[in-house]
C-alpha cells in the first residue's frame, strides 16, 4: 500500500519547504512537489508541519526500583509516546549484580517483545564489570546492535560501579566505538547527607533535592569527562538538570572533548518549589536528579541553543502517586524516583520551545529526533524525512491548543507532572513505518507492532561535534 502525505511543510534539522511524500514499504521512497501517484492513501497536510518522528533516548519502562516497578510497561509506554509524536524510543536494560549481561538484555527483550507499538532499542546498565562482562560487551556490540551502556555515579549498593569499573568499560568505548552514557552524581557523598537529614527528623519530599546538591551533580559531571579523557573515549552524559553540570560540559567541548549531554523537559519547565506542596504532593516530583531553582532554566536554554547540550529526552520512569510515591510516606529516601513525560515531551518542547522563541523549528527537530538519532548510531534509517529513511512521521498542527492533564494522557499513572498547563501546537497524524499510528484521537496500530532497531557503532565522522551542530 503506498501512502502521499501532501501540501505538508517538511521541517527537517536543516529544511524547511513544502513538498509531498510519497511512501511504499515502510520508506519514503519520494519528496516532491504536486506528486500524482494513483491508487494510493492520500493524507493532506496542507497547513501543517511534517516532522520526523520523535527519538527519546531515555526510559524506564517496566522497571524494578525501590520495592516497586515503574507502572508504565512497553505496551502502555510506547503507545501514550505515540501519543505524544515519539515513534522511536531507547530504553534501559539493567544488568543487576550477579547476572551475566547477555542474560540481563535478554531479560528485556522478553519485556518488550510482542508489545511495544512503536520501535524501539536499548542501551544496558552495567553495575558488574569483570573480564568476562568486558567480553560480553563486545559480544552485545557486534551481534546484539546495543552500542551504548550506562554506569552509575549514584545509588551505592544498587547501581553504583567505582571508577576504575567506569575507566575499562570507557576504554572498551575507545576500541570499539560503543557510547557510555553517565549517571553523573556524587552518590557516595549524597548518602552522608542524606543519612544527616534523616538523623535530624527531616523526611519530606522537599528533602530529596536539599540532599542532593548541585555540586554533587557538577562534581559527578567533571569526574566523568575527566574519566573519558583518560581513556580516549566519548562520553554522554544524561539527564543534565543544572548550570553547574552544563558548564563543566561547555569547558570540555570549548577544549575539544567529545562530550554529549541531554536534558529534559522536567528541568525547563519546573522548579524545587514544587516539593513545596502540602499533603506529600511534593512527592510526585521527586526523580533525580531532582528540580533545581528556577535561575537554572534560562541556563539550560542558552545551553541547547548553542549547541553545549544536543538532544532532550524524558527519562520517563512513572510511578503511580497512591500506593507507589506514598511508599515515603515517613521517609523522603524511600519514595521511588522518577515521573512520567513520554507522552509530552514533543508538545511541551514546542510550546515551551519554538512558540516561545527560545529555539527554532529547526533546533526543534535536531534535539528530539536527528540528533538523538545521530549520536545514537540510527541515522539516516531515523530522524530525518530522506528517500530511503523510514517512514516515521509527526503532522502537526502549530494553531491547535491542548491543555495536559492526567485524564486524558495515556500513561499509565495517576497524575501528570505539567496538569493544566495548556500548549499551542499539537501532534495531529503519527506514522511509523509509513502505518497511520495515530488518527483522530486514537491509537490505530496493532500492539507489538514495534521492530526492535539494531544500532551502529560511534565512527570518528559520526562523533564530530560539526555533525549534530
Amino acid at each position: 500500500m503506498q501512502t502521499l502525505i501532501k501540501n505538508g511543510r517538511i521541517i527537517t534539522a536543516c529544511d524547511d519547504y513544502q513538498a509531498d511524500i510519497l511512501i511504499e514499504n515502510e520508506t519514503i521512497s519520494c519528496i516532491g512537489k504536486n506528486l500524482d501517484v494513483k491508487g494510493c492513501k492520500i493524507i493532506d497536510a496542507k497547513d501543517k508541519y511534517i516532522f520526523p518522528g520523535g527519538i527519546d533516548v531515555h526510559t524506564h519502562l517496566d522497571m524494578p526500583f525501590g520495592g516497586t516497578a515503574s507502572s508504565d510497561d512497553f505496551e502502555s509506554g510506547t503507545k501514550a509516546a505515540a501519543f505524544g509524536g515519539t515513534t522511536t524510543i531507547v530504553d534501559f536494560a539493567i544488568q543487576f549484580k550477579g547476572k551475566s549481561l547477555i542474560e540481563s538484555l535478554d531479560e528485556w527483550h522478553k519485556k518488550a517483545d510482542k508489545r511495544a507499538c512503536i520501535d524501539y532499542s536499548f542501551h544496558l546498565i552495567v553495575t558488574d564489570l569483570g573480564l568476562s562482562q568486558v567480553k560480553e560487551m563486545r559480544q552485545i556490540i557486534d551481534r546484539e546492535g546495543v552500542t551504548s551502556f550506562k554506569m552509575f555515579m549514584a545509588y551505592p549498593g544498587v547501581f553504583y560501579v567505582d571508577d576504575g569499573s567506569i575507566y575499562r568499560a570507557m576504554s572498551l568505548s575507545s576500541d570499539t566505538g560503543a557510547l557510555i552514557c553517565m549517571h553523573a552524581e556524587n552518590g557516595i557523598v549524597i548518602n552522608e547527607i542524606i543519612n544527616e537529614h534523616l538523623k535530624l527528623g527531616h523526611t519530606s519530599p522537599k528533602y530529596h533535592a536539599i540532599t542532593r546538591p548541585v555540586l554533587a551533580e557538577a562534581e559527578g559531571v567533571n569526574r566523568a569527562i575527566a574519566i573519558a579523557q583518560m581513556a580516549k573515549s566519548p562520553v554522554y552524559i544524561v539527564h543534565l538538570s543544572c548550570y553547574e553540570a552544563l558548564k563543566k560540559v561547555q569547558e570540555a567541548r570549548n577544549e575539544g572533548v567529545m562530550v554529549y549531554a541531554e536534558t529534559c523537559p522536567q528541568y525547563l519547565f519546573l522548579d524545587d518549589e514544587y516539593y513545596n506542596q502540602e499533603n506529600f504532593e511534593g512527592a510526585k516530583y521527586v526523580l533525580t536528579p531532582p528540580l533545581r531553582p528556577k535561575c537554572h532554566q534560562d541556563k539550560l536554554w542558552h545551553g541547547l541553543n548553542y549547541g553545549d547540550l544536543q538532544v532532550i529526552s524524558t527519562d520517563h520512569c512513572p510511578f503511580c502517586f497512591k500506593e507507589q510515591k506514598e511508599l515515603g510516606l515517613n521517609d523522603f529516601s524511600k519514595i521511588p524516583n522518577g515521573g512520567p513525560g513520554v507522552e509530552n515531551r514533543m508538545n511541551l518542547i514546542y510550546n515551551g520551545g519554538v512558540v516561545a522563541g527560545r529555539i527554532s523549528l529547526n533546533q526543534f527537530v535536531q534535539l528530539t529526533s536527528t540528533n538523538p538519532a545521530k549520536i545514537f548510531g540510527m541515522f539516516p534509517q531515523k530522524g530525518t524525512i530522506a528517500v530511503g529513511s523510514d517512514a516515521d512521521l509527526i503532522i502537526f498542527d502549530p494553531t491547535l491548543k491542548h491543555t495536559i492533564s492526567a485524564k486524558t494522557h495515556h500513561m499509565k499513572v495517576d497524575y501528570n507532572c505539567y496538569e493544566g498547563k495548556e500548549v499551542t501546537g499539537c501532534v495531529e497524524t503519527v506514522l511509523s513505518r509509513g502505518e497511520v499510528i495515530i488518527q483522530n484521537g486514537s491509537y490505530q496500530g496493532v500492539i507489538g507492532r514495534g521492530n526492535f532497531i539494531k544500532r551502529k557503532v560511534m565512527t570518528k565522522y559520526s562523533m564530530s561535534q560539526a555533525q549534530l551542530i
